[in-house]
């Protein structure tokens, strides 16, 4: 016992300094934790060599992980998720399937007689790391666009993926249709009654307890834990049931209480796992080190063709469907836990473990770098896959202009870019004047915006307004009114600033309109050239007075009438 929080403490120790470095440097924590577990375990100083603390504090790290992994699934945004998702998840998990377990034979793993590297590794390089997209994305503001929407959309519906693969993994000695069938049936026995007691029973309770957060940590847990040994009852694992539970929790009214409550704990016990599976990965030979790099660029090459190919086959645009390949290319933490699951069902070799572990590091340093310039790589793509014949959603817009004989007709108002104020502004021009959207022209890259303008008669153009050549097309030179409503934090490639400058130097006549983020860039903004410029903030602070002075005279309930009679009128292009 005490060996073991000897053996804790200096997990902890080791993964808060590493973490501390990888924070400065900008790199994903996992990534510390299993450096510190490689430095301080029986392959590095050996300061920790107990195989049994090891592996309890690996399981413990691991029910924990896969509790708060079930608790953030969200069933209705699934249940909600529209076509595009599905079939896009679909086609990459299905695709990444089909090519994993062909290659990975091929390169001479085994797939059978008890040994399934091949398979584990095919899925564990279907998914992608959650922590390190939602992380970046969330830097780059980026989670509320289309590529970012569909990006969760995909790792959704991979968790789901991957527990239907644990399901079955118990089995895979012996797979047969009828185990099978008998491993999927345990587990919809034990998701139906976690459902049911979370849906009936534990609102109840914790309605009762919800004033005592002690008391909501420790009923938590309690859940985590018993649904974990029905599961091995069920001759499931513990594993399985925590997921179980934490997915059964996510429903159910108190779920953001119940995360909120256990994050610190979750915290500390998931550090604790990658830790301790850093301990297990030994010093690599030459052998492991190929296969690490194999399995990582099988893992890039895989993704581009099962994520993009799906996406551009459905009319996204190579934008929109390349961004989700750049942002998925990687290994998920939840893969780590897949392949250690395996090593403990001997499954899988150790050899194959350390080469999955080496590839996840490898992957985790280059996709942060290549999703924080994937705007960037985008520019440079799109050409070329232009060049080797792959059509984006401006073909035929292009066609037609040319056989015209120009880059098409000016509208005497363009709106470049399009996010919440253009969509409101076109809303309220419908609303007003519906006779002027004949004279707007819209450039953006949103495929969705793309197909729904132009489905309700409105000249669009697909293009990116950071662009010389777009802005060309988009008739701005011979434009009246030219309006950038995008905020500086959403603009790729450029800042209204620069759009600005752009704008007027061709065309020196035209009435620029602009926003301005902070009240520092309105003076730089009108000094570009712009003839007026909004500032959200000022705007939204008038209408806030309207309300208090509302509230003041009583007049509160007139107000709000006021504005669900602007809604109820309102068919916005974006939610």
């Amino acid at each position: 016992m005490h060996e073991l929080i000897r053996d804790i403490t200096f997990s902890i120790l080791f993964a808060w300094v590493l973490g501390l470095a990888a924070h400065f440097f900008r790199q994903p924590l996992i990534l510390a934790y299993l450096v510190g577990g490689f430095v301080i375990g029986p392959y590095g100083i050996g300061w920790v060599k107990s195989q049994e603390s090891i592996s309890t504090i690996s399981e413990l790290g691991l029910i924990f992980m896969l509790f708060m992994i079930g608790l953030e699934i969200d069933l209705k945004k699934i249940i909600r998720a529209g076509k595009v998702i599905l079939f896009a998840a679909g086609g990459q998990l299905i695709g990444a399937c089909l090519l994993g377990v062909a290659f990975f034979v091929a390169i001479g793993l085994s797939l059978g007689s008890g040994k399934f590297d091949a398979l584990y590794l095919t899925v564990a390089c279907a998914l992608s790391s959650t922590v390190i997209i939602v992380k970046v994305l969330y830097e780059k503001r980026e989670l509320d666009t289309l590529p970012g929407r569909i990006t969760l959309g995909i790792l959704v519906l991979q968790d789901i993926f991957a527990i239907l693969f644990l399901a079955i993994q118990p089995s895979l000695d012996n797979l047969q249709i009828g185990i099978v069938l008998v491993s999927i049936g345990r587990v919809g026995a034990l998701v139906a009654t976690a459902m049911i007691l979370s849906r009936f029973v534990l609102p109840r309770i914790f309605h009762q307890i919800a004033r005592n957060p002690e008391l909501v940590m420790l009923g938590a847990l309690a859940w985590c834990f018993l649904i974990g040994e029905v599961a091995e009852r069920l001759h499931l694992s513990r594993e399985m049931g925590s997921l179980v539970a934490g997915v059964s929790l996510s429903t159910f009214p108190y779920a953001l209480d119940v995360t909120a409550k256990v994050t610190t704990l979750r915290d500390f016990f998931i550090t604790l796992f990658f830790v301790a599976l850093g301990m297990t990965i030994p010093i690599p030979n030459s052998s492991t080190i190929w296969l690490a790099l194999v399995i990582a660029l099988f893992t890039v090459a895989s993704r581009v063709l099962t994520t993009f190919l799906p996406l551009y086959a459905m009319k996204q645009g190579l934008r929109a469907s390349l961004l989700p390949a750049l942002n998925l290319a990687q290994i998920s933490e939840f893969s780590l836990v897949i392949i250690q699951t395996g090593i403990i069902a001997g499954h899988i070799t150790p050899q194959t473990s350390s080469a999955a572990s080496f590839a996840f590091v490898i992957l985790a340093v280059l996709s942060t770098f290549v999703i924080m310039r994937s705007d960037q790589i985008t520019r440079w793509a799109i050409p070329v896959l232009k060049r080797l014949g792959f059509r984006d959603l401006d073909h035929t817009q292009t066609s037609s202009d040319e056989h015209e004989g120009g880059h098409g007709a000016a509208r005497r108002i363009v709106i470049l870019g399009f996010f919440r104020a253009a969509s409101a502004l076109v809303s309220e021009i419908e609303r007003q004047n519906k006779s002027l959207l004949d004279q707007i022209s819209v450039v953006d890259f949103n495929p969705n915006v793309f197909r729904t303008l132009t489905a309700r008669g409105i000249h669009v153009i697909y293009g990116d307004i950071s662009n010389i050549d777009t802005l060309l097309h988009a008739g701005v030179g011979s434009a009246e009114i030219i309006i950038l409503s995008v905020p500086d934090s959403l603009l790729k490639g450029a800042n209204n600033e620069k759009l600005v400058r752009h704008v007027r130097s061709m065309n020196p006549d035209a009435k620029i309109i602009s926003t301005a983020d902070l009240l520092a860039d309105v003076a730089d903004i009108y000094a570009a050239g712009a003839d007026y410029v909004t500032v959200t903030r000022v705007t939204d602070a008038a209408e806030l007075y309207k309300v208090i002075d509302a509230a003041d005279q009583g007049l509160l309930e007139e107000k709000r009438a006021e504005m669900d009679g602007l809604l109820s009128e309102r068919r916005e292009v974006l939610p």
